[in-house]
């Protein structure tokens, strides 16, 4: 049963219900106000990779009282090791799970999305309602009220409209100037898949650098599955449209940038087709002037996208969502000092998550040649000899997130 604490009880429609859609129900179900949150996923998208906590996402968790919960889903992942084309270490980075300073390129809290969505939803089933196969088309706004318009034909009158729907929003091509792009491009593209676990995917997470700015990882993440990363470092239009083309077609793409690869490539690659699920998308952050416009404002991946290289996507999204519910339960006769509100407390914090995205920094991760493949192995193995990585991470005073800290709200 939830406390209802809000002076005001609103109709709020979440599009959206990913990790962000479902932080956000947790929160504003728990200031009393009435939530629907509307998923175009016909079930329950319990899916996708492996994702981790860090910093103040662990606070978010940990303020909703899910840590524990969180904590027996956990991936066991040791480290990540950078391994030759024989799958050799040349040098290993354990995760820093001394409890104290910041977490390394492993985080002391990994765990696969389809676990964290399931444990959010969980949470959240018997407060807010769920309706899955449908998505917000778009919306009119009006003084007293949004009419939000969805995709089977329907349309409901809400006092707030909230999109959560992902890096391509739709919400938010509909709120944001026509023409105007939101996205910051690394030049990186990403695709991630399953393949059948052997014996030799240990619990360290690979990583495989190839000439040309390509990389690939394998991690393991229960005692059947193993996942796949092929990274691939490209600016060309192809690279960029490939993400939006049948499956099949991306596949084919991924294949052949990956076919003189070496290591277990061809095994990786004969893992497509049987995988439960393919995945494939441009590294971008999302960057917008504005969340919210009268009666609609964004939240998580569709506000502040801040990418996977960031460390801080999910962790993000739990914070986004606790700071809006937090301000609009705080004044939910006031939406647009509770809007203005959201902005101005998250934007110091999204800055410094986006922030953390250096182009230049990538790119010594992702060599074009052999031997500056070897040159950053050879640096990284007499780090990882001297102890520089574990002792960086363990005296650090912040986490990715810097020193922004949770504020506190009455439903939290």
């Amino acid at each position: 049963m939830t406390h209802k604490t809000a002076r005001q009880s609103l109709r709020i429609l979440v599009a959206g219900g990913g990790v962000a859609g479902q932080a956000l129900a947790f929160w504003l179900t728990r200031g009393g106000h009435e939530v629907t949150v509307v998923e175009q996923f016909p079930a329950l998208r319990a899916s996708g990779a492996q994702v981790d906590l860090r910093g103040q996402g662990i606070d978010a968790v940990a303020r909703m009282g899910l840590l524990e919960e969180v904590r027996g889903r956990l991936v066991d992942e040791a480290g990540v090791a950078f391994v030759d084309s024989r799958g050799k270490p040349k040098a290993t980075i354990m995760a820093n799970t001394s409890g104290k300073g910041r977490q390394t390129l492993t985080s002391e809290y990994e765990i696969m999305r389809g676990d964290l969505v399931r444990i959010l939803h969980e949470a959240t089933k018997d407060d807010a309602e769920y309706v899955f196969g449908k998505s917000v088309d778009g919306f009119d706004q009006h003084p007293d009220k949004v009419t939000a318009h969805l995709s089977d034909g329907t349309s409901g009158d809400f006092d707030l409209l909230i999109g959560a729907d992902g890096q391509g929003s739709r919400t938010r091509r509909a709120l944001l100037p026509e023409g105007f792009d939101p996205y910051w491009r690394a030049g990186i593209h990403v695709a991630y898949w399953f393949v059948p676990r052997i014996a030799s995917d240990t619990r360290i997470r690979d990583t495989y650098m190839v000439p040309g700015g390509r990389q690939i990882m394998r991690r393991s993440h229960n005692p059947t599955e193993t996942q796949v990363y092929f990274v691939l470092r490209e600016e060309s239009a192809e690279a960029s449209a490939i993400h939006r083309a049948p499956v099949e077609e991306q596949q084919r793409f991924w294949a052949g940038r990956f076919s003189d690869a070496g290591w277990q490539t061809d095994r990786f690659v004969q893992g497509m087709k049987d995988s439960p699920f393919f995945y494939s998308q441009e590294v971008a952050q999302v960057r917008s002037g504005s969340w919210s416009k009268g009666r609609v404002v964004l939240a998580g991946d569709a506000a502040h996208c801040a990418s996977p290289y960031s460390g801080m996507g999910i962790s993000g999204g739990l914070v986004g969502a606790y700071v809006l519910a937090g301000e609009i339960n705080r004044a939910p006769g006031d939406l647009p000092a509770a809007l203005a509100d959201y902005e101005r407390v998250l934007r110091p914090f999204v800055d410094e998550i986006q922030g953390q995205v250096n182009p230049r920094v990538l790119r010594l991760g992702m060599p074009l040649t052999r031997h500056a493949i070897s040159a950053f192995q050879n640096a990284t193995a007499l780090a990882c000899f001297l102890h520089i990585p574990g002792l960086v991470a363990r005296l650090s005073k912040e986490d990715r997130g810097g020193g922004w800290r949770l504020p506190a709200y009455a439903a939290a």
